[in-house]
């Protein structure tokens, strides 16, 4: 048997017979059984049903407290996870499907379904958009004087079509160079054998989609928090003199806003760290074998970040949570009985 190794990023196998990260074609594969990635596919399905329903809900709420325009890269960031989940939904019902993929129908299964390429425009798409709203957040709470001067609305709507159109040029581009079908599977984000060509592709993926977007949450985020701090001093020396209800309200969203935000970007950090790793990993290393159990498992937790962003913003962020809680039958016919005894 050859010793030829072919390596990839991201893997999704049509049959569950044969699912792998690394394809090598020699005896150094580790394999585990098929119903493995029969449950990975089930669990992945859950997180799709979920993060969509979730995401449609956050949406709904953003716009029943006019918060879409306001905050319209969150807006834009909720958009996105709900495109992913769907997307999630689509692929992974067809996937659990079993379809053999053979000639032209089976290599246009292979690009658009079970390449994920939808979902992944989604999910990179969110994490640029990400680093925009950190930007964003800087420049209104550090930059404060600078931001209400030069910071317009057509800035906002570029940044937030650039996550879309961005995220969608690179998967398209790449998709359709990379991707094959042998014996009926499908493999996916393919890269060259030439071991310069893989090294230099993953240490780009992995600087561009993490560790630069990582740096700006950190730097952003902390600059703002001191930023925050300062003001609370000079604040808390002119409270003699009070403040209107408009500016706490005010003040109250923004600090709202800003610890969603943390909490979201810190679990993108968390969430996306086993599968950049790996992914590096896989295509540095010509000799590391990585068992489907560990790929599987840091694809799961990636995928789980679009479905609990949702959640995460139905519990801090204020206007939203408001919202939510109008929504909930149980609490209207307890302000209800509240309102009949107070009369």
């Amino acid at each position: 048997m050859s010793e030829e190794s072919l390596t990839t990023s991201h893997q999704t196998g049509a049959e569950t017979t044969m699912e792998v990260t690394q394809i090598t074609l020699s005896e150094h594969l580790f394999l585990l059984p098929s119903p493995l990635g029969v449950y990975f596919q089930g669990f992945v399905l859950v997180i799709g049903v979920v993060g969509t329903a979730a995401n449609a809900l956050i949406l709904y709420a953003l716009v029943a407290s006019k918060q879409h325009k306001k905050q319209m890269l969150i807006f834009n960031q909720n958009a996105l996870n709900l495109f992913s989940s769907f997307f999630l939904i689509i692929s992974y019902a067809v996937r659990l499907c079993s379809i053999r993929l053979t000639g032209l129908l089976g290599h246009w299964l292979c690009m658009f379904l079970y390449s994920d390429v939808f979902t992944w425009c989604g999910i990179l798409g969110s994490t640029i958009n990400l680093a925009s709203i950190t930007v964003e957040r800087y420049l209104k709470v550090v930059h404060a004087v600078w931001s209400k001067k030069k910071l317009r609305n057509w800035m906002i709507y570029s940044a937030a079509a650039f996550a879309w159109i961005s995220s969608a040029v690179y998967n398209f581009a790449i998709v359709p160079m990379t991707a094959i079908v042998m014996d009926g599977t499908c493999y996916t984000y393919f890269i060259s054998q030439n071991e310069m060509a893989r090294v230099i592709y993953a240490v780009w993926y992995l600087m561009f989609f993490y560790a630069i977007i990582l740096l700006i949450i950190i730097f952003g985020y902390w600059r703002i928090l001191v930023a925050i701090r300062r003001q609370a001093r000079v604040m808390a020396g002119h409270s003699a003199a009070g403040s209107s209800t408009g500016q706490t309200q005010s003040s109250r969203i923004k600090t709202s806003v800003i610890k969603t935000m943390i909490l979201v970007s810190a679990f993108f950090a968390i969430s996306q760290l086993p599968y950049q790793i790996f992914a590096l990993l896989v295509n540095v290393s010509p000799n590391f074998v990585l068992l489907d159990f560990a790929w599987y498992l840091s694809l799961f937790i990636a995928f789980l970040d679009i479905c609990t962003n949702p959640f995460i913003y139905a519990i801090k962020f204020d206007p939203v949570k408001e919202v939510l809680l109008r929504l909930i039958p149980c609490r209207k016919v307890g302000q209800a009985n509240e309102t009949v005894n107070i009369t």
